[in-house]
């Protein structure tokens, strides 16, 4: 079983940065592959960014790339999502999802692809 917080959401003007925490709890953490999903009102859950359990490979969404940075700390069972340049279409509920291992890109672009999430936190981007 493993339990994901999400945290580090907030406002922030356009062209700002923020850097979203996920802490996981449980033994497995440093086995999981992490991803960092977002929502926005009236839309489907999207795909953000992937990273593997020994952050070594990292796949990320066309919209982030370049300007978002996923990483992790197995020491502190915590994934990182520092996001830059932020813009207004960025704003979405950001989620953390957890699997039990690395898979093709297309799969870990999918959300039923992960048997944990958070609950999730709110990401405002001002223009």
């Amino acid at each position: 079983q493993v339990q994901l917080v999400e945290s580090g959401g907030g406002l922030v003007q356009a062209g700002g940065s923020l850097r979203l925490s996920c802490a996981a709890s449980g033994r497995t953490f440093s086995s999981r592959v992490m991803g960092w999903f977002r929502q926005a009102p009236g839309k489907e859950r999207e795909f953000v960014a992937v990273i593997s359990w020994s952050g070594n490979n990292t796949y990320y969404a066309d919209s982030v790339q370049g300007r978002f940075a996923i990483s992790r700390d197995n020491a502190k069972n915590t994934v990182y999502l520092q996001m830059n340049s932020l813009k207004p279409e960025d704003k979405a509920v950001y989620y953390c999802a957890a699997r039990a291992g690395w898979s093709e890109t297309m799969t870990l672009s999918r959300p039923t692809a992960y048997d944990y999430w958070g609950q999730g936190t709110q990401v405002t981007v001002s223009s």
